[in-house]
């Protein structure tokens, strides 16, 4: 039994359903936005074992039955069902709950989770992630973080390109730092920021899916080609890349180290063939890539959840 959790009209979980549904799953649903409806407890006996109950609506499952996971939990505050409950309605203490043990139980279950919990926390602090992924051999760029006014002008100067973003796991539009950009460094001081050199190539986005590699080519010159459309008004051509084996076989490696069962790994290939990784997202938004390619990363994903 494969339990799909989220919300289940997000595209990348729907496009994984129905993969599922292709496979003829027996798939259990838990949608964020009818906790109401939902309860869940568990234990870890002495051995380490897991078991509890599932309620969904009238529907009770062991969890001793589900073998695989695809989680893609959204922050319970951020659901228009929780928000519309009022403030001191007791109901919002049973939502967050519910949704604390439920990122527990992930953490801990047997099978094939994608992903654990703590697997993803990685890319909360995109610096330590850096270390992480340097030691695969892929180079990171240079970077700096800092609150330090003047020590993000020093970097700026001694550079011919700079681009900065946030150094946690929100999501933030990576932009080119400009002249004007240099009043504003006054903000820092509330919240660090990273600043990184530019680094010239081809982007690449590469799925990892247990030991499946599926890897895109974006052509844009904008910064941040997830926007684009913003940036230069033109979209970003997205197409299936051949990587190296070695590349590749690096990208696996580097999944399973940081314990994640499918990731999206950024990559940028230099004219001079050096491969540079920015980050590795653990929950990828993969239909913005597979939607254009047609590469089959949801069945990819579906296989990988069946094969417990």
């Amino acid at each position: 039994m494969i339990l799909v959790a989220g919300i289940p009209s997000e595209p990348p979980l729907q496009e994984a359903l129905d993969a599922l549904s292709d496979q003829r799953a027996d798939v259990v649903v838990l949608s964020q936005r009818r906790c109401a409806e939902i309860d869940l407890a568990f234990a870890v006996d002495s051995a380490g074992a897991v078991d509890g109950v599932l309620r969904i609506g009238r529907r009770h499952i062991a969890l001793r039955e589900i073998t695989g996971v695809y989680a893609r939990l959204m922050d319970h505050r951020n659901v228009p069902e929780y928000q519309r409950l009022d403030v001191g309605d007791p109901e919002r203490e049973r939502w967050a709950a519910l949704n604390d043990t439920l990122s527990a139980w992930v953490d801990v279950a047997p099978g094939t989770i994608v992903n654990r919990s703590s697997a993803m926390a990685s890319n909360a602090a995109k610096p330590y992630q850096g270390q992480l992924i340097a030691r695969h051999g892929l180079l990171t760029p240079e970077t700096l973080l800092t609150n330090d006014p003047q020590v993000a002008r020093e970097f700026y100067a001694s550079r011919p390109r700079v681009v900065f973003k946030s150094a946690s796991g929100a999501r933030s539009i990576v932009q080119t730092m400009e002249p004007g950009d240099l009043g504003r460094l006054g903000t820092l001081r509330a919240c660090p920021v990273q600043f990184q050199t530019w680094v010239p190539g081809t982007d690449v986005r590469v799925h990892v899916v247990g030991s499946e590699v599926f890897a895109t080519a974006i052509t844009t010159t904008a910064t941040d080609y997830r926007y684009a459309t913003a940036q230069v008004e033109e979209p970003a051509r997205l197409e299936p890349h051949d990587l190296a084996d070695d590349v590749a076989q690096r990208c696996v490696a580097l999944t399973a180290d940081l314990g994640l069962e499918f990731a999206g790994i950024d990559l940028k290939i230099t004219p001079d063939g050096e491969v540079y990784c920015f980050e590795v997202n653990p929950s990828p938004a993969y239909t913005y890539f597979s939607g254009q390619t047609k590469q089959p990363i949801p069945e990819a994903l579906a296989r990988h959840l069946l094969a417990a």
